[in-house]
């Protein structure tokens, strides 16, 4: 009696996991194992033979100098995408949750895009930019300006995809930040207020620091975003000119249900998680410090 007792256990408590298990099996575990074991084969549509390559897919990958450029032209819409969201972002989270008339009509305006369909986004957005007769180069042309070529440049194609992607998505960022200024102790600004600091400060050393999980939350989620940009580069510019608009993915596609060759789409399918995965994590791990 003096013995150690132990509780019942309950024969049926996996049960309730079991949704979850069936869901991360069929959706997550075998997807993406029988991606690695396609990667590892020369896999096309209509033949039945499957020959065994290895490591040759992602070996001649890292040498794909197309491949390569689509990954510098995401370095290059992250650069103006990333600052573009957290700048705007931040600023009208902040504006938002002021107390002003018709706060919650302004905050359904900016959460609207995102809910819009990308398809529908993308055309817009193509019609808006386009260098002959769109609207935006109409408006440049009254005040006496020049158009831009915004979707035919080699330098300015993927800049204009990143502010397309930013407008569209902004709203379920700005949407974020109001969730982390909602969590900011109100006592942190009444006592800056009362010692004086002004706007600019209190923004500085009290919101800002309050929003650095949000921050951290959105510059990831921007991330993974960029290395997944598909639709907008496919409708607005087919991943021109001159390839200065290919992404990862449009090429995967490209690969995978143009040329046919699903091994090597999906080498790039692999290579691109693995990269989003480092970069996410190395961009946790500086943020981390910056706030220690």
């Amino acid at each position: 009696m003096g013995g150690k007792r132990h509780k019942p256990h309950n024969r049926g408590s996996w049960l309730y996991t079991l949704p979850y298990a069936i869901f991360f099996l069929t959706f997550v575990a075998y997807p993406l194992g029988f991606a690695i074991y396609m990667s590892l084969h020369e896999w096309g549509l209509i033949s039945a033979e499957r020959p065994w390559v290895g490591p040759g897919n992602f070996l001649t990958l890292f040498r794909d100098p197309l491949f390569l450029t689509s990954l510098a032209n995401t370095l290059l819409y992250l650069a103006v995408n990333l600052p573009l969201t957290l700048v705007c972002g931040i600023a009208l989270a902040v504006a938002l949750n002021a107390s002003f008339p018709g706060r919650a009509f302004f905050r359904t305006v900016y959460f609207l895009p995102y809910v819009t369909s990308t398809v529908v986004v993308a055309l817009l957005w193509k019609w808006m930019l386009s260098t002959d007769d769109g609207i935006l180069n109409g408006f440049l042309r009254t005040l006496g300006f020049d158009g831009l070529p915004w979707l035919t440049s080699t330098w300015l194609a993927m800049p204009s995809i990143a502010v397309v992607v930013a407008w569209k998505s902004l709203g379920f960022y700005v949407l974020l930040f109001l969730g982390g200024l909602q969590t900011i102790p109100r006592s942190l600004e009444e006592a800056a207020v009362t010692d004086g600091a002004t706007w600019w400060q209190r923004f500085l050393h009290v919101t800002l620091p309050g929003l650095r999980p949000a921050i951290a939350l959105v510059i990831a989620l921007s991330t993974i975003t960029g290395f997944q940009v598909f639709a907008e580069p496919y409708l607005m510019t087919g991943g021109g000119p001159l390839n200065s608009t290919m992404t990862p993915v449009l090429y995967l596609y490209q690969k995978g249900f143009q040329s046919l060759d699903f091994g090597y789409a999906a080498a790039i399918g692999i290579v691109v998680a693995l990269v989003v995965v480092a970069v996410v994590l190395l961009q946790r791990r500086f943020l981390e410090e910056r706030t220690t």
